[in-house]
């Protein structure tokens, strides 16, 4: 090979070398590659103004009672009255911060007592021998048939309520916990262990922290679950809450408020999730990278 064939390949890897990033940036395959997602906004505003006008041509139309299908406006006006005047003798702001103690209640006290026992039963085979089979016992059985037994144990007020939302969330949060043990990579363990670590330093500083992902994770959708029990919760003789709200409206065939009600669940839920993930960004900034 002659010398400036050589010297152009050497210049053709030096060049490579050099822009590589602006190769990166110019990347023709897209599909697999979890970058090509990223952001997407501008979709999700159009689907909510697609579904929002599909909402208002249908009341016009009439094709549906206004009983059964209100208007977007009806909606709104009903909103703006509950939230001045209040819903037997509450205001919205009043239905929706008891709503929100009940699940925050009952989330914290699942990531409470969940986190733990995940852990254990990632680290020992007693723990995990012990939890294992009543964990995988009650976590099929939907919140809403504890709902009788609630009442007996707990009675009528707050209590009974935040049980049934830490059922809900303890088993998710456990079995997150328990995932993200496992997969922490035994050579960091052993790693640390030739580093001199005690067994306190290394599930601090090495299992906890590779684990904390999983365990974000598992708490998003427990937080998810426990949003959605809420209508079960407040069904336990319960005189206030969104979820009661929807429920006592339902009985009146109050649509409006109905439809009130289940926008408002959502964008809150919403809005809960959204807090999360930018809590998971600022906490949990090695996630997806490798590191930890």
């Amino acid at each position: 090979m002659s010398e400036a064939n050589v010297s152009k390949k050497r210049m053709f890897f030096l060049y490579r070398l050099w822009n590589t990033d602006g190769l990166a940036q110019r990347k023709t395959v897209t599909f697999g590659d979890p970058a090509a997602v990223q952001g997407g906004a501008i979709w999700g505003v159009l689907s909510v103004l697609t579904t929002a006008l599909i909402w208002q041509l249908v009341s016009m139309a009439e094709i549906v009672s206004p009983l059964f299908w209100p208007s977007p406006q009806a909606v709104w006006n009903k909103f703006v009255l509950i939230a001045t005047e209040g819903y037997k003798g509450f205001t919205l702001a009043e239905h929706l911060g008891i709503s929100l103690y009940r699940v925050l209640a009952g989330f914290g006290l699942g990531c409470l007592l969940g986190i733990p026992v995940g852990l254990g039963m990632g680290l020992n085979k007693v723990i995990k021998g012990w939890m294992d089979p009543l964990i995988e016992f009650y976590r099929p059985v939907p919140p809403l048939a504890y709902v009788p037994l609630v009442i007996i144990w707990m009675g009528i007020g707050d209590s009974g309520k935040v049980l049934l939302l830490f059922l809900a969330t303890f088993s998710i949060i456990v079995i997150s916990a328990r995932a993200g043990v496992a997969s922490v990579a035994i050579e960091k363990i052993h790693a640390a262990y030739s580093l001199g670590a005690s067994r306190w330093q290394i599930l601090r500083h090495v299992i906890l922290i590779n684990a904390l992902p999983e365990i974000f994770t598992g708490m998003r959708v427990a937080m998810g679950v426990c949003w959605g029990t809420l209508v079960a919760a407040e069904m336990v003789a319960a005189t206030s809450g969104v979820g009661w709200m929807v429920l006592n409206a339902s009985r009146y065939l109050n649509t409006d408020i109905v439809l009130m009600g289940v926008i408002l669940m959502g964008v809150v839920g919403f809005m809960i999730d959204l807090c999360m993930r930018r809590l998971e960004q600022k906490l949990i900034p090695w996630k997806s990278k490798g590191r930890g």
